[in-house]
C-alpha cells in the first residue's frame, strides 16, 4: 500500500533529525563533525557576461547583489564566511593580466553584515572569467583549523583561461585530503557551462544547482550555508544494482549514487529482529525536467515481496524530490529466514531497498551522467509503544489493507439499510 505523502513527509523530516543527531557518531560512513566554527567562501564571477538582463528583468549581477545582501542577512552567527570575487577589476583584452583577476572581497572571519554589503555594493561587471585561479585562491583563503570548509561558486559562463582547467583545480583540491566541498551555481548556463561545473562539485563531494530566478539564487545558497554551520557527514560514494541479488550491501550512513532517467538501482540492509529499518532517498534535478515525475522507495524480501514502500510525485519544477520509509521486523519472524547464527545471535534478515524515479527531460538536454541520488539509511531498537504506527504493523500495509476493506463492508451495509428505509418510507406515504 503506498504510504500517505504525510507519513512519507514525516518520515523523511525524522530521518534528517537523526541523521543530524546520530550520523556523526558512524565511522563506517562518515566523518566526525569539526569543532571548530564552520568556514565558508563564496565566489562571485563579476566578468562582463555578467551585464546580461535575463533573470527576472534585471542583470545578473543585480540578481546577485540582490541574492548576497539575502544571504548575509540570514547567515548564522557561528559562520565564518569571506567573499571572493573574479573578473572584477580588469576590463581590458590582455588575457594574461585578465586571468589573474580575481581578489578576495571580505575576508574569511566573523562577519559584520554591513562591512559585507557594502563591499558587495561596489561591484560592477568587468573583466574575464578565470574561474581556476579564484578557486586557488579560495582555497588558500579557507586555510587553517579544523572546521569544515565550502566554496560556493556562482557564476554565469565557463572558465576563459585555460589550460589552467579548473575540473582539475578542484580534483587537486579533493586530492589535498582538506575535506573541502565546492558547490556550483549556474545563472542561466549554456550546456558547456554546466558540463564544467558538474564536473567541478563532482570532484570534491558538491552540488551542482542551475539558477533561473534570483530567488532561487538566495535561497540555495542559504542552504549551503546552513549545510556548512551543521554539517552531517560526508556522503559514501556506492553503485547500486540492477537487482537485489548482487547488490551492494549497506550499513548505517549517508550514500549517493547516481541515477538514469527512469532507472531502478538495487541496494541491501540487514536488519535483526526487534531492529527498525528507516530509510530516505532523494534525487536532484540538476538540468531541466520534464513535468510530471516522481520517486519511490520500496523494501522487498529476497523472495520478491513487497513490505513497505514510500513514494512522492510532483508536477514543475524543482531542485529535489524525496521518499522514505520505515519498516519494524518484529522480535520473532521466522517468515523469511529467521532463527539464529552460528553465535546464538537473533538472525538478520536482508531487506532489499529499490530507488526507482520517474524523470524524463527534454529532446535537447543530455541524460548522461544520471541524476545524483541521496541515501539515508538508520537501523534503529524497534518501537516499545504498541501505538506507534510502524510498531503496530501499518508499514507493512496489509493492516491498513485489512481496514479499508472492513470500513468498506460497513459502509455498504449501512447505505443498503437506509436506501431500504427509504424506500419502506416512500411506499408507506
Amino acid at each position: 500500500m503506498i504510504t500517505r505523502k504525510w507519513v512519507a513527509a514525516g518520515a523523511c523530516g525524522l530521518l534528517a533529525t537523526l541523521a543530524v543527531g546520530l550520523f556523526p557518531a558512524s565511522a563506517a560512513a562518515g566523518e566526525p563533525v569539526a569543532k571548530d566554527s564552520p568556514k565558508v567562501e563564496l565566489v562571485l564571477d563579476v566578468s562582463g557576461s555578467m551585464r546580461a538582463t535575463d533573470i527576472d528583468g534585471k542583470s545578473r549581477m543585480a540578481a546577485a547583489k540582490q541574492a548576497f545582501n539575502e544571504v548575509l542577512d540570514a547567515t548564522p552567527d557561528e559562520v565564518q564566511l569571506g567573499i571572493r570575487t573574479l573578473g572584477a577589476t580588469y576590463p581590458g583584452e590582455d588575457r594574461q593580466l585578465g586571468c589573474k583577476d580575481t581578489k578576495q572581497l571580505y575576508p574569511v572571519g566573523k562577519l559584520n553584515r554591513t562591512e559585507a554589503k557594502t563591499a558587495v555594493a561596489t561591484l560592477a561587471p568587468t573583466g574575464w572569467t578565470p574561474i581556476g585561479p579564484a578557486l586557488l585562491g579560495a582555497a588558500e583563503d579557507l586555510k587553517g583549523g579544523d572546521a569544515t570548509r565550502r566554496i560556493v561558486l556562482i557564476t554565469d559562463g565557463e572558465d576563459t583561461c585555460a589550460p589552467l582547467d579548473p575540473c582539475e583545480v578542484a580534483r587537486d583540491i579533493a586530492a589535498q585530503g582538506i575535506h573541502l566541498v565546492i558547490d556550483t551555481l549556474g545563472l542561466v548556463p549554456d550546456a558547456k557551462t554546466r558540463d564544467q561545473l558538474v564536473c567541478i562539485a563532482e570532484a570534491t563531494g558538491g552540488t551542482y544547482t542551475s539558477v533561473q530566478h534570483t530567488a532561487e539564487l538566495s535561497g540555495r545558497v542559504k542552504q549551503l550555508v546552513d549545510r556548512a554551520a551543521a554539517p552531517v557527514v560526508t556522503p559514501v560514494a556506492t553503485e547500486g544494482a540492477k537487482q537485489c541479488q548482487g547488490a551492494p550491501k549497506l550499513g548505517a550512513g549517508l550514500y549517493t549514487d547516481r541515477e538514469s532517467f527512469g532507472e531502478h538501482r538495487w541496494y541491501q540492509v540487514d536488519v535483526k529482529p526487534g531492529q527498525e529499518l528507516r530509510a530516505s532517498v532523494s534525487i536532484a534535478a540538476d538540468r531541466a525536467v520534464n513535468n510530471d515525475y516522481g520517486v519511490l522507495l520500496r523494501a522487498v524480501t529476497v523472495h520478491g515481496r513487497e513490505i513497505v514502500r514510500g513514494s512522492e510525485a510532483g508536477n514543475g519544477r524543482t531542485d529535489m524530490t524525496s521518499a522514505g520509509l520505515r519498516y519494524p521486523k518484529a522480535e520473532v519472524d521466522d517468515e523469511d529466514g529467521g532463527g539464529t547464527d552460528g553465535d546464538g545471535k537473533p538472525k538478520a534478515e536482508t531487506v532489499c531497498l529499490q530507488v526507482s524515479n520517474s524523470f524524463s527531460a527534454p529532446a535537447s538536454v543530455k541524460t548522461t551522467p544520471g541524476l545524483p541520488v541521496e541515501l539515508t539509511i538508520d537501523v534503529v531498537d524497534g518501537p516499545d509503544d504498541a501505538s506507534d504506527v510502524a510498531a503496530f504493523g501499518l508499514g507493512r500495509g496489509w493492516w491498513l489493507l485489512g481496514v479499508l476493506v472492513l470500513a468498506g463492508l460497513l459502509a455498504g451495509l449501512v447505505w443498503g439499510w437506509i436506501s431500504r428505509w427509504r424506500i419502506s418510507v416512500w411506499r408507506t406515504n
